[in-house]
């Protein structure tokens, strides 16, 4: 379905999302700013601005990185080793998510501890735009194929009014898993 929120948009949202909620002046934030690396954020910030984007966007961000979730899918330790790196099957997943190009200090053995500050503004918008692209063809609540949105933000149905749902970040993510897993065979013991 096509995507009634331009990726510029998002992106401008998020800046604005995290200049406001880090206190960052706004030509500081970029959409390649680190949150953690250029603008201080630790780990309670992420809950407030995954809050901040849900209500921005009306959808349900994930509540778990995608790396907990492999934990979850596959087992303890099929992505942090005991000693708190991530396994290759980690990396290869990262490096799949995120594509080569936009992680070039990954190696074996890398501490999950660096992990958080690779979440950039363009890479928490990609999240964002995933979810946006679970639109459904059709209104659940009349049929109708009239998606629209007036504040350029919220997608609603042009013909009754109610929002738009869309896949939450969590299940979203589950999904992303099992396809890698079916395609690569990460995870077969």
């Amino acid at each position: 379905m096509q995507n009634l929120i331009s990726e510029d948009r998002v992106i401008a949202e998020i800046m604005k999302i995290a200049a406001e909620t880090l206190r960052a002046p706004e030509g500081k934030v970029t959409p390649d700013s680190s949150f953690v690396r250029d603008l201080g954020a630790e780990s309670l910030d992420f809950l407030d601005i995954d809050y901040r984007m849900e209500q921005v966007f009306g959808i349900k961000m994930a509540r778990h990185f995608f790396l907990e979730h492999v934990e979850e899918m596959y087992g303890e330790g099929a992505a942090i080793d005991e000693d708190g790196a991530l396994t290759k099957n980690a990396l290869t997943l990262l490096r799949i998510r995120y594509g080569e190009e936009n992680l070039p200090d990954l190696s074996n053995g890398l501490d999950m501890d660096k992990v958080p500050p690779l979440i950039t503004i363009r890479s928490m918008a990609d999240a964002v735009h995933s979810i946006l692209a679970t639109l459904p063809e059709h209104c659940p609540a009349c049929n109708a194929s009239q998606w629209k949105t007036d504040d350029g933000t919220h997608i609603v149905c042009g013909a009754c009014g109610e929002a738009a749902p869309f896949t939450n970040g969590d299940d979203l993510i589950r999904s992303w898993l099992q396809r890698v897993q079916d395609e690569t065979g990460l995870f077969k013991n």
